[in-house]
């Protein structure tokens, strides 16, 4: 029968293939949950001929009996990946293979909507981060890295992939070249208070070479993003910000601050260096969700 080949399943998973305990757990629910649907839908426990006679619309009701069940895709995709895998053992195993599962589109998860800060938030975060070291040139460092996350938009790893004969200096009105993912390289203008704060921290850099790293760590490498994260994750305890103020969220806040002050989806795009302007038009649904939570909070009949 089905569940003794599922048994089965699970123990080459854990003795052949070495997968942990959680993982064997998870995979045995899963697959015991899709055979499950299988006896009520058709009318008796399945055998392995059953299995590989599986029609389309057999394993298309399974999925939808888990999406009324109030399973998200995320969680269907999942338990679709753990039935794959106990059919690709069957066929090498057993000799039973189904080619509906082919057939089967993967539940596509929605990504979450980015979570930016409040403008006085990440503010602060720029202004303040400073505070979170007693040497002055670490607290330089820090207000020059989280002053440009948020002011130019940039990823933490493409800040920190900067030279310093790419800091952008007052006086100089040239656009901060950055190379993001696949090594597209975009321009971004900078505010005057990034310039600030990047001459500020080069005043008292180690290593004031052009080709030196531009954020240096306590070794004189170049600065792991993981200190720049810690650092944040010790001034939003201290300072009660929300759990989501990580250095990207200040990249979020770049952009949904501009898209609420006017800016148009295409610039945004540009200055963020997305390939899609469909992954810029994200922002578009948090800006109404801000929205509406501002009405919802002051409109008296609401």
């Amino acid at each position: 029968m089905a569940e003794a080949a599922r048994r089965d399943f699970l123990v080459w998973l854990a003795d052949l293939r070495r997968a942990s305990p959680l993982t064997v757990e998870a995979y045995g629910a899963d697959i015991g949950g899709f055979l499950g649907f299988l006896t009520r839908h058709l009318g008796a426990e399945p055998d392995l001929p059953a299995l590989g006679a599986l029609r389309l619309a057999d394993l298309r009701a399974w999925l939808a009996e888990d999406a009324s069940a109030g399973r998200g895709n995320a969680t269907r995709a999942r338990r679709l990946a753990a039935v794959r895998s106990f059919f690709r053992w069957l066929a090498r195993q057993r000799g039973v293979s189904n080619p509906q599962l082919r057939l089967l589109a993967t539940p596509r998860a929605r990504k979450p909507l980015p979570r930016p800060l409040a403008v006085a938030q990440a503010l602060s975060v720029a202004g303040e981060i400073g505070e979170m070291s007693d040497a002055a040139a670490p607290a330089a460092r820090d207000v020059a890295l989280f002053t440009l996350l948020y002011g130019c938009g940039l990823r933490i790893a493409e800040a920190l992939a900067l030279d310093v004969g790419d800091a952008p200096l007052p006086g100089d009105t040239a656009p901060l070249r950055v190379t993001g993912k696949g090594a597209k390289q975009r321009l971004v203008p900078v505010l005057p208070v990034v310039r600030a704060a990047m001459a500020a921290w080069l005043r008292l850099h180690p290593r004031p070479q052009a080709e030196a790293p531009l954020f240096l760590g306590v070794r004189g490498g170049r600065l792991d993003p993981a200190v720049a994260q810690r650092t944040l994750r010790g001034f939003r305890r201290l300072n009660g910000l929300p759990e989501h103020a990580t250095p990207h969220a200040l990249r979020h806040s770049f952009a949904t601050h501009l898209l609420a002050a006017g800016g148009d989806l295409r610039t945004i795009q540009e200055l963020l260096g997305h390939a899609s302007l469909s992954t810029t038009q994200r922002y578009t649904s948090v800006d109404t969700a801000r929205l509406m939570e501002v009405w919802r909070q002051t409109h008296p009949r609401a």
